[in-house]
């Protein structure tokens, strides 16, 4: 059975020291698996996306690559924060919270209202009820 080629990419990330450009590990794992240009153009993306997802490869930033067990938690953690708090607000995104307040103005009067019958019905229930106990 040939190998992935994810496999490609881990056995050639894990016999160099440091880290490796994208380009590089592409040009390895095309070559080891015979991939023509035009299949090779084809599945670039693909491949990318699952160095991505492959617990094994951790991105340094600059289209370096290397294996996660090399590099500590700290080194390579991206903190989620930090990445939001840099998005700005935009008008349409106060636009679209007036609505949904608007929205639930009206949801929130409704529901009081139809409380306030249910409560009338009670009353009325009640006040039935107490005039047949005499």
């Amino acid at each position: 059975m040939s190998k992935s080629l994810i496999e490609f990419a881990y056995e050639f990330v894990s016999s160099h020291e440091g880290s490796v450009n994208f380009t590089e590990i592409w040009n390895y794992v095309k070559e080891q698996s015979g991939l023509s240009e035009e299949d090779a153009a084809k599945k670039a993306g693909q491949f990318f996306t699952n160095m991505m997802l492959d617990g094994r490869f951790v991105t340094l930033g600059e289209n370096e690559w290397d294996l996660r067990e090399r590099h500590t938690f700290d080194k390579v953690h991206i903190d989620m924060k930090d990445v939001y708090s840099d998005v700005q607000t935009s008008d349409d995104d106060s636009e679209e919270e007036e609505e949904e307040d608007e929205y639930n103005r009206a949801f929130d009067e409704s529901k009081e209202e139809s409380s306030a019958e249910e409560d009338s019905d009670e009353e009325k229930e009640d006040s039935s009820n107490s005039e047949e106990e005499f």
